[in-house]
């Protein structure tokens, strides 16, 4: 009788926590530690009520803030899902981005994955660590790592061997170019000898991509490279007055201008291509010392529409958010401005969307 009654509460938790991975994996306006952020934040939302059987278990973490919660619950479901799904690295990354990205829960491969012991052993997992929240401390850790822990790990192709604390990017507009855009970076090398940043000096939304001069403005200067490929735009670094060691911080401010006033701009975008962002931070000023954060200023052109985006793909974030989503952006004396609280993920995008008014 004793076995019967366990059995039925655990299946009750993994019939829980099966509904909120469901649920998260079908969300296609935001990433997943957002929804999780929010359920913490606000109990009476739909997101908590939800979510509940993954957020609750947190409370164990008594001193942690949200962000830190929702970091160590994503980071727990990360764990498991390298865990259980398919091994090597490209099968993980087919599974999360089937799963927590492009919004196919029924995906085959995600779908073999999880059925048979993700959802069982996350109910399990979360069962303890609702008693031991020290325990919480590992997953936050694989969610987002500190950049020395990332430093140990060696870089996937492509991704630089920095990360970054703080970026600005201010873009000044005119008609509906991007003429200007002004960017502060406090970056952290994650090995020794980091002694510049690569920026990708492109203009365009279409794939009609053109070279946009870049300049170095404070803490480093510019040097243009040939594409890798014939035809391929050029590759701007940024070099820095000294190589950095391995931990060392340096802050450098770079300048892209685009004098091609006929150019359409659609969106404002920041691709992670290096070891991500750190989650917002403010200090006791007010002040921005940590976090991305996207400002732009209109001229006498300004769209009807401003919304945020994060981790989706360009057809995704040109879908305006319906009234009353909170990811719509009041333009105010003609700036409109975001900073994303969470941190920004290797690989992913995020940035502000608008909609230009109709001829």
């Amino acid at each position: 009788m004793t076995i019967q009654v366990e059995w039925e509460r655990v299946s009750c938790s993994v019939a829980e926590v099966e509904a909120a991975l469901r649920w998260l994996a079908g969300c296609k306006d935001g990433g997943p530690l957002g929804f999780l952020r929010h359920a913490i934040e606000d109990p009476a939302s739909e997101s908590a009520v939800v979510l509940d059987a993954l957020v609750r278990p947190t409370e164990s973490m008594t001193t942690a803030t949200p962000e830190v919660r929702a970091l160590a619950v994503w980071g727990l479901v990360l764990d498991e899902i390298s865990r259980t799904g398919p091994t090597g690295e490209a099968a993980d990354c087919d599974i999360l981005n089937a799963a927590f990205r492009l919004g196919m829960p029924q995906h085959n491969t995600w779908w073999r994955a999880v059925s048979d012991q993700l959802f069982r052993c996350l109910a399990r997992k979360l069962d303890v660590l609702a008693r031991d929240g020290e325990a919480w401390r590992t997953y936050v850790e694989v969610a987002f790592p500190e950049p020395q822990a990332s430093a140990r790990r060696m870089p996937r192709c492509g991704v630089q061997p920095v990360f970054l604390e703080r970026q600005l990017v201010n873009v000044e507009m005119r008609r509906r170019t991007a003429y200007r855009r002004l960017t502060v970076r406090n970056v952290v090398a994650c090995e020794d000898g980091v002694d510049g940043y690569r920026a990708r000096a492109l203009t365009g939304w279409t794939g009609d991509l053109a070279p946009m001069p870049v300049k170095g403005i404070f803490g480093c200067r510019a040097e243009t490279r040939p594409g890798a490929q014939p035809g391929d735009p050029l590759t701007m670094d940024l070099r820095f007055p000294k190589p950095l060691r391995k931990g060392e911080r340096h802050e450098f401010v770079s300048l892209a201008c685009d004098d091609d006033l006929d150019e359409e701009r659609h969106w404002i975008n920041v691709e992670v291509d290096h070891h991500g962002i750190a989650p917002c931070a403010i200090d006791g000023e007010g002040r921005l010392t940590g976090g991305l954060s996207v400002s732009i200023t209109f001229d006498d052109c300004v769209p009807e529409a401003c919304w945020w985006y994060a981790e989706q793909a360009d057809h995704e974030r040109r879908v305006r958010p319906p009234a009353g989503d909170r990811r719509l952006l009041e333009i105010r004396r003609g700036v409109v401005e975001h900073t994303f609280p969470g941190p920004c993920r290797p690989r992913e995008e995020y940035g502000i969307a608008f909609r230009w008014p109709r001829p």
